[in-house]
Formats: structure tokens, sequence, C-alpha cells
């Protein structure tokens, strides 16, 4: 059983879900935004990410952090702006010994609704059936749901890729 925590990030708005993995079950924990005050300085803003999802690997104790990398923005201060975020959750997992993982936007699409195209919307609507959820999550938790969901799904295929290598091994190893 694993407990493992997405992040979605944003400067203004990051979102975060956490998943619990037991064998080939997803079972919903928690998830919302971290919501940072426009007017603070940037310093402020990713001080105040840091903390937040330090807070949140305190409370629920997850062994390992998926995130969103960033993806090519038409504005190279957004993009900065995104990388400064993700690095203050990062870093924040890091400080708690968690292992990070990351994944393209696409990736995490083609990994939920088996599309890399996908529209939000789709994705979302994936995020709830999978999870059995009453009601939709926002927008960015949705969204840092499906890189839990994501991770989860590549641990799966990891996993069992190691246990194919270990039975070779095995096998070789037999008189």
């Amino acid at each position: 059983m694993t407990i493992i925590i997405g992040i979605d990030p944003g400067v203004r708005i990051t979102g975060y879900g956490l998943i619990k993995q037991d064998r080939d079950k997803l079972l919903y924990l928690d998830s919302g935004c971290i919501k940072t005050t426009s007017i603070a300085p940037i310093s402020d803003r990713l001080l105040q990410i840091f903390t937040s999802v330090c807070q949140l690997v305190e409370d629920y104790g997850p062994a390992e952090l998926a995130i969103e990398q960033v993806f090519l923005h038409k504005n190279v201060q957004s993009a900065l702006k995104l990388g400064h975020a993700r690095g203050a959750a990062m870093l924040a997992a890091a400080s708690h010994r968690l292992k990070v993982y990351e994944y393209a936007p696409r990736e995490v699409k083609e990994a939920v609704v088996g599309y890399g195209n996908a529209q939000k919307n789709q994705v979302s609507h994936m995020v709830i059936h999978l999870l059995m959820l009453n009601k939709a999550p926002q927008v960015d938790a949705a969204d840092a749901l499906a890189v839990a969901i994501c991770h989860s799904h590549r641990r799966q295929s990891f996993d069992l890729q190691r246990r194919k290598k270990n039975d070779r091994l095995l096998r070789r190893k037999r008189p």
C-alpha cells in the first residue's frame, strides 16, 4: 500500500491530490488547491507552496510525489514562474525524503484518458470515474489527481517489469 501525492504546479494555484494505491485499487484521500495572493512577492508565494506541500506530506505521509513537467509556454515569464512553483513543491518533497517523479502533460492524459491530446473536461471525467468520486474536484485538483493516477499506473508497470526480470534471473540461476 503506497500513498502518492500528485502536484499540478502553478504560482497562483497549485493543485494537489492524494491517493492510496493498494495493489490494483486506487483510493481517494484528499485534493484541493494551494492559492497564493497575486499581490504578494514571488518569494512569499513560493514559500506558501513549499510550506503547504510540507504540511500535506506531514499530514498524509506519502511515499512518493508525482509532478507535472513544465511544458513550453509562448510566454517565457510564465514558464519560468511555473518552474519556480515546481521547484518549491519538489524541494518540499525532497526535504521529507520523498521520491519525486515527473510526467509530461501528454503522458498524464494518455495514462488517465488513453489519449494524449485529451481536453481538461475529459481528464476530470476520468478522474471522477477512476476514483469513484461523488463530484468533480476543482480543475487544478483534478489535474493533480490525474498526475497521481498516472504515477500509480507507471508504478504498476514498473513493478511488473521488475518481477519479470527477477523471474528470468531466477530461472537462469537454477541448475
